[in-house]
């Protein structure tokens, strides 16, 4: 469990320093685009590592 966490929390450290650099790059609507669908996807995570969580118990 613990390797998964770290791998998680890795892949989040890469990914936001990428979309960083890269969303500095593109226009306003598009950046907002990213965001959004970036905060869905952070919910969903939320979501799943939750029931994986109420599962193991």
């Amino acid at each position: 469990m613990g390797r998964f966490i770290s791998g998680m929390t890795a892949g989040a450290l890469v990914g936001a320093a990428l979309g960083t650099v890269i969303l500095s790059q593109m226009d306003r609507r598009t950046q907002r685009m990213i965001r959004k669908a970036g905060k869905r996807m952070m919910s969903t995570m939320g979501d799943t590592y939750d029931d994986m969580m109420h599962w193991m118990r």
